[in-house]
């Protein structure tokens, strides 16, 4: 994937909250982790598969109630979060989690998932960029860690059979090539997500533009009837 270095720039109020929240979990991930790559990524990829799954249950619900299409945004959502869950699926033969780094993935999950059901209430514009965000990090987490796979600093082995069997990818494939194909899904995640958002912009611009024309219309047939 060639674009692995894009980056959105926020345009408004929203989008500094949304980047200036990943920077903070950013900042709290480096703190906890430093170079265990393979730690931090069970951990992260267990957070990074909720945001799939949550958005996909509340459009679905937003659908039955309102009975109208989705324009396939469930099953994207939701194969997201499954291709997260076969990352952290991975990483779990490579990384093999402590206790208390297990303790930490629970309590993580828990409170990521009520954190973010709220801000997608609140605004499904500022969910979809904060993921979007979140994923572009991770596409930096992953580079960093084929460039200490690559010179040696860190030990190159085998890649898992999960990964070989969900990627396929050559038997004789090791964790470089692993961390390759989970960085271009991040990838892909995170432009999906940034597109989401801007969709949902551009409807809003559409009903504002729509409402305003409405009023002007109103207000041309009162002035006609005087």
């Amino acid at each position: 994937m060639n674009n692995l270095d894009s980056h959105y720039k926020p345009s408004n109020f929203s989008d500094k909250v949304a980047l200036y929240f990943t920077k903070f979990l950013r900042f709290l991930a480096d703190t906890f982790f430093k170079k265990r790559y393979g730690h931090r990524a069970v951990v992260l990829e267990t957070v990074a598969a909720v945001p799939g799954m949550v958005a996909g249950m509340l459009i679905h619900l937003k659908s039955l109630r309102k009975m109208e299409d989705d324009k396939g945004w469930i099953k994207t959502l939701l194969d997201e979060a499954e291709n997260e869950r076969m990352h952290l699926m991975t990483f779990i033969h490579v990384a093999k989690p402590t206790f208390i780094e297990r303790i930490v993935i629970m309590i993580a999950q828990f409170i990521f998932i009520i954190t973010y059901a709220i801000i997608y209430l609140v605004s499904q514009r500022t969910a979809h960029r904060i993921v979007g965000y979140f994923e572009e990090e991770a596409v930096r987490s992953y580079t960093e860690y084929l460039q200490e796979l690559e010179t040696g600093k860190i030990k190159d082995q085998p890649a898992p059979e999960v990964a070989i069997n969900y990627w396929n990818l050559p038997l004789h494939a090791t964790l470089k090539d692993v961390v390759k194909v989970i960085r271009d899904d991040e990838a892909g995640h995170r432009d999906v997500n940034h597109s989401f958002a801007n969709v949902i912009d551009e409807r809003k611009t559409k009903e504002t533009n729509n409402t305003k024309d409405k009023q002007i219309t109103t207000k041309e047939n009162l002035g006609g009837n005087n």
